[in-house]
């Protein structure tokens, strides 16, 4: 599967003339139009100060826009966060807890989807830990009198790719608020936030989205909104932000209730552009192109004599293969690739990889070779 315009999108992305960057579920390469971007707000910036403020709004507005897009909502519920971290954080501290309320979670997810929930057990809150691969059935009993669900869109290792939708009408069903942390799929896989009913989703710029790091989405339903505070609280989660000389605290009536004082105003500027370059590709595309990498991967690193970690169907693969042979070390593995300008992660023991779509198979063949 391809492009008709493929060498003029992967043209988009200088990188590929110094290595075979396979680290995109680390921190991605800038694609072109996010680093130009970037650069022109620096010279503006330099050249102009402040003059030009009006774009740094239009750009706010612009990355809520794009976002929105991406996961079928609405920009107001979209607000600007530092990172995925940050908007976990926000409702995990924003809602009301009770001693006895439950969260069902999985025990595979990156800290950042496990830390901010297990803090609140101090509270009286329980957490039950299943396998991202277990059976509806069993996620189903366990969400039965749940308050929250919580879980990647993909995960980080394994590269498990959720059911979303299933998940999510389990949700719905029992009256279970529904959080995913979309970092490791949002802009390549489709996500419709609607149809699954999800209720929120974060997710930072600097993996699979091609943007900078420090500058990140936090999707959160209007309905949502109503439930959780802002912990965090500075000038402009007020309604009346613009006006310096009022005293008037209350809430913006978006999701910008939750952004508390100056944005990173460089980082929206490249986020923006990655989303929008995406966006004009088209995640429908894009994400059958990754998986076939990813399989490509997979199958080369199974000849080669090597684990591959985890199980990968059409319905839940993804961008990330992660893979170990016995006697070898991982991070000696990741050393040597370097040396051959080919760049991957060493992970709890594994090599993971994490092509984007612009990564060719003649490419994947080459890696594959260059395996010991």
């Amino acid at each position: 599967m391809g492009f008709d315009n493929f060498s003029d999108l992967r043209a988009q992305f200088p990188v590929t003339d110094s290595q075979i960057y396979l680290n995109h579920a680390a921190v991605a390469p800038l694609v072109r139009p996010a680093a130009e971007a970037m650069k022109k707000f620096a010279d503006d910036g330099m050249l102009y100060g402040s003059l030009h403020y009006q774009t740094w709004l239009d750009t706010y507005e612009g990355v809520r826009s794009a976002a929105a897009r991406m996961v079928n909502v609405t920009p107001a519920e979209i607000a600007l966060m530092k990172n995925t971290s940050e908007g976990i954080a926000t409702i995990a501290m924003g809602l009301d807890w009770r001693p006895g309320d439950r969260i069902v979670a999985f025990k595979e997810e990156f800290p950042a989807n496990q830390y901010p929930w297990r803090r609140l057990e101090s509270k009286g809150v329980k957490i039950d830990w299943l396998s991202v691969t277990d059976p509806l059935d069993k996620i189903d009993a366990a969400a039965k009198g749940a308050r929250l669900l919580t879980i990647s869109f993909v995960q980080y290792l394994t590269g498990y790719r959720a059911d979303l939708r299933a998940i999510g009408e389990i949700c719905h069903r029992h009256g279970v608020i529904y959080f995913v942390d979309a970092i490791q799929g949002l802009g390549v896989f489709p996500l419709d936030a609607r149809a699954c009913h999800i209720d929120a989703l974060a997710a930072d710029g600097h993996k699979w989205l091609l943007g900078p790091e420090g500058c990140a989405i936090l999707y959160i339903s209007r309905e949502l909104q109503e439930q959780v505070e802002p912990v965090e609280f500075g000038w402009t989660n007020v309604a009346g932000y613009n006006d310096y000389g009022a005293r008037d605290m209350a809430l913006r009536k978006d999701a910008g209730r939750y952004e508390c004082g100056t944005l990173n105003t460089i980082g929206c500027f490249g986020l923006r552009a990655s989303m929008e370059f995406l966006l004009s590709v088209g995640a429908e595309r894009m994400g059958p192109m990754i998986q076939a990498l990813g399989d490509q991967i997979a199958e080369g690193a199974r000849r080669k004599g090597y684990e591959v970690l985890g199980e990968r169907t059409p319905e839940t693969g993804a961008g990330i293969v992660s893979f170990r042979k016995a006697g070898v070390d991982s991070t000696a593995v990741v050393g040597y690739l370097k040396e051959q300008k080919i760049s991957a992660a060493a992970r709890a023991g594994w090599v993971r990889t994490s092509p984007h779509f612009y990564i060719t198979a003649e490419e994947i063949d080459k890696v594959i070779d260059c395996l010991p």
